[in-house]
């Protein structure tokens, strides 16, 4: 079925890579009914903001969107405001009291109908469309927005994991994982047209396969899709540490084409703090979990992130991380400032913690990994390493490349100049020759 008038779609994606997979599976569904999709908002029919409600910040960001797509409908600009993801989910029947303009809130168990949504939305129809998170299809065919040469896979929804600080199981539901067939069908689809990296995705990627019948794990899962022909690259997201099995970290250290490198998000490192998060293990534990992958996988790359100014956080508290982060010396970690979520059991706890306090505590954090980062960069000067070139940067006059220690878009970069004139998407080997400033400065060595 095409769209007689041409109808023009405006999509906002925010958030995680999660949600822009949603966001790639709705614009599917738009364009195979005959929707344009379009950058350029002036000839927009309508506007789609896919939100993210996980923390504060997060949730003035998608109101800000919201609001700059309800005054270009009021403009004339466009003729309708659709808002879907995890903050209309969450807060649907507030938004449409609160902002009447928008003419369709969309909770994700309905991405699915977004077709019949913006139709009726376009005709003047406003409503809230809410179901459970849990109808959200794990499957389905997408509309790549990343470069041609990566694009991520999700291969679980929902989280079982209950943090105190953390609202996604209520927003997103259960845990479930995708069939490993599924998985592996869509890993062929995209090699096939010209994907060479794969960044595998879910809340929790380390619980994969704990809900099927069939005895399938992230390792397994790893072995059957590194088989793909044309494939450079699989990258892990989002590991759980308690979930890291011996099994996972041999498959890491035997097979090539999984990056040695792993997001591993341990929220905090003194014991107490971990108690009252709702996570299970300790700092000493975490320690020796970093130990082990490292020595398990020699060469891996670790990213991390952190929670700071967590209700009741004191000083020695806080110090307890500070000389965590010191010890494990972690590649990347970022951090957090503790944001009370509505609804979950930390906004109920006492001795909340002055935003100036948590703000001091992230600059002191960011200082001390600045200087772990860059020193462990600077220790990488005369290696020769692989990288994919993901794009020129005129500012910097330089092809920006990434090798597997560097995630796309979120990660540090590998810096080659512009007189060895590289092609986007292709591997080349490189010998790195320098820093720039936490990013690193590269030759082509062929």
């Amino acid at each position: 079925m095409s769209s007689v008038k041409n109808e023009k779609i405006y999509f906002i994606s925010l958030g995680c890579d999660k949600n822009r997979v949603d966001a790639e599976k709705m614009c599917f569904l738009l364009e195979n009914a005959g929707y344009g999709i379009t950058s350029d908002l002036e000839e927009a029919d309508a506007a789609i903001i896919n939100t993210c409600g996980f923390i504060e910040s997060a949730k003035t960001e998608a109101l800000d969107n919201i609001f700059d797509m309800v005054n270009a409908k009021i403009e004339g600009v466009i003729k309708a405001v659709i808002v879907t993801g995890c903050l209309s989910e969450r807060h649907g029947e507030e938004m449409m009291e609160i902002i009447p303009e928008v003419d369709a809130v969309v909770g994700i168990g309905q991405n699915s109908e977004i077709v019949d949504i913006v139709g009726k939305a376009l005709h003047g129809t406003d409503n809230e469309y809410r179901r459970s998170p849990l109808d959200l299809p794990l499957e389905g065919d997408r509309l790549i927005s990343t470069p041609q040469h990566y694009a991520f896979l999700k291969i679980a929804e929902g989280c079982d994991n209950h943090c105190t600080f953390c609202a996604i199981p209520g927003i997103r539901g259960k845990y479930r994982s995708r069939k490993p067939e599924s998985i592996l069908e869509e890993a062929h689809k995209l090699v096939s047209y010209g994907v060479r990296e794969i960044i595998l995705v879910a809340q929790d990627t380390t619980s994969y396969g704990k809900d099927l019948d069939e005895k399938v794990s992230l390792a397994s899962l790893l072995r059957d899709m590194s088989a793909i022909e044309g494939l450079w690259k699989i990258r892990i997201l989002y590991a759980y540490p308690e979930h890291i099995t011996d099994e996972l970290l041999s498959e890491m250290a035997s097979n090539s084409r999984v990056c040695k490198y792993l997001d591993i998000p341990l929220q905090h490192a003194d014991d107490l703090v971990l108690r009252r998060m709702g996570r299970f293990g300790s700092g000493k534990e975490n320690l020796e979990l970093i130990k082990k992958i490292k020595k398990t996988v020699p060469g891996i790359t670790l990213r991390s992130t952190f929670i700071v100014g967590f209700p009741g956080e004191t000083d020695e508290q806080f110090d307890s991380l500070i000389s965590f982060l010191r010890d494990a010396q972690i590649d990347r970690a970022g951090c957090f400032t503790y944001s009370a979520e509505e609804g979950t059991a930390a906004e109920k706890m006492k001795d909340q913690l002055p935003e100036e306090l948590k703000k001091e505590r992230a600059e002191i954090f960011y200082d001390i990994q600045q200087e772990i980062t860059q020193r462990l960069q600077e220790n990488k000067v005369g290696s020769v390493t692989d990288v994919i070139c993901d794009f020129f940067d005129e500012d910097r006059a330089s092809f920006i490349c990434r090798s597997e220690s560097d995630a796309p878009e979120d990660d540090l970069m590998v810096v080659v100049p512009l007189k060895y004139d590289l092609i986007p998407g292709e591997i080349y080997k490189v010998r790195i020759t320098g820093t720039d400033g936490l990013d690193l400065a590269a030759e082509p060595i062929d």
